[in-house]
């Protein structure tokens, strides 16, 4: 499918149909704990406050991102729960949907760095958009992880 197919939608959750949310969950967790094997609370409570970057091909989710705003306690702004559709993979829509997620942020939260917690087998992946590991590897729900940032993107005017 050509690019062009694809449609890029960032909402809150309040602006997701009970639809799209149940199709952005259950491809988080066929993947997540389906696919990897991995039991873990996938409803963690931060959904809410975070915006669902997602790629559409037609009415059907083939990707997803959620972003979290910088907190109080820690200036970056975050990029998290990164999925493609196992049906879509091998499109690219992994870069796509990174691009899209690092585009938002710089936008939405300028000068501040993005972090991400990185299964520690996509850290190549990941420093191709800029990140760099910034943790020693350590297992989350079982399963090696890296602590990567990107930096700030510093305007000058």
């Amino acid at each position: 499918m050509e690019a062009n197919a694809y449609k890029v939608v960032l909402c809150g959750l309040d602006e997701l149909s009970p639809r799209d949310l149940y199709a952005m969950l259950k491809l988080r967790v066929d993947v997540f704990v389906v696919e990897q094997k991995c039991a873990y609370p996938e409803l963690d409570g931060k959904d809410a406050d975070a915006l669902h970057l997602r790629i559409l091909s037609g009415k059907n989710l083939v990707a997803s991102a959620r972003i979290r705003k910088p907190a109080k306690t820690d200036p970056a702004a975050r990029i998290g729960r990164v999925v493609v559709s196992p049906e879509h993979r091998g499109q690219r829509l992994g870069d796509r949907i990174m691009v899209e997620a690092i585009a938002q942020c710089e936008r939405l939260y300028p000068e501040s760095p993005i972090k991400l917690s990185a299964q520690s087998h996509l850290s190549r992946f990941y420093a191709s958009f800029g990140f760099v590991s910034v943790s020693e590897e350590y297992l989350e729900d079982n399963i090696p992880h890296i602590d990567m940032q990107r930096p700030a993107v510093v305007t000058s005017e």
